[in-house]
């Protein structure tokens, strides 16, 4: 399937502009407002391969970056900052995907702070939240305090979680996702790491795994109201 990806501008209210990418295929169903994780951009390779991989499954991509990796500073952004950037990058996508269903989140810090925005607010018209490894804990330290947010959101949210991710150990991670009911979908990528990185000795590649988590992304979209 071919699919078109135009570079754009995002204007973040009161804070700056930072750049954007649309990966739109033929007549598309849905429209995935995806943030990058703390560390890489939205042209990381990870995030290259989720917009393709959708756009082929008939998903459009709404990327943005968030304003501190758009000044390549070290740190990342301030909650409100970030929230901001979520608001105005789930705006943008309305706006050039009018009538399409949306759903919002991203790649670890970039979902969680999609979900920290719309725990304080309903990001309007967004259907429903999907994380790209949820970050419920700092490497090697389970808690799941990162997750006390999530009991304010009242739309469906999904758990894409590889087994061997450091950020959110399943024993911590299975009792949270329970405890928010049937909103809230949790499905364990197995032997896949952060980013979903199988070991060898699994006896399947990377791609084959994240074929999983985009095909698993895209029926779950399709579901929604």
């Amino acid at each position: 399937m071919t699919y078109e990806t135009t570079d754009l501008e995002l204007d973040i209210e009161r804070i700056g502009t930072v750049s954007a990418i649309l990966t739109q295929p033929p007549k598309p169903r849905a429209c995935y407002v995806l943030a990058h994780g703390a560390g890489a951009d939205m042209r990381h390779a990870f995030m290259e391969k989720v917009a393709e991989g959708l756009a082929h499954r008939g998903i459009a991509t709404f990327r943005f970056n968030f304003p501190y990796m758009e000044k390549r500073l070290g740190r990342p952004d301030s909650p409100t900052v970030a929230h901001a950037a979520v608001r105005a990058a789930v705006a943008e996508a309305a706006r050039l995907c009018p009538g399409l269903k949306l759903v919002a989140g991203g790649k670890s810090f970039g979902g969680r702070m999609t979900s920290q925005a719309q725990s304080k607010s309903p990001l309007p018209d967004v259907k429903g939240l999907a994380f790209l490894g949820f970050p419920l804990h700092a490497a090697k330290k389970p808690s799941s305090e990162r997750a006390e947010h999530l009991a304010a959101i009242a739309i469906p949210m999904l758990f894409l979680q590889g087994t061997r991710d450091e950020l959110a150990d399943l024993g911590y991670l299975k009792p949270v996702v329970e405890k928010l009911g049937p909103k809230a979908t949790l499905h364990e990528v197995a032997g896949g790491d952060h980013s979903f990185a199988a070991l060898k000795k699994s006896g399947r590649t990377n791609d084959e795994a994240l074929t999983e988590v985009l095909d698993t992304l895209a029926t779950w979209t399709d579901a929604l109201a």
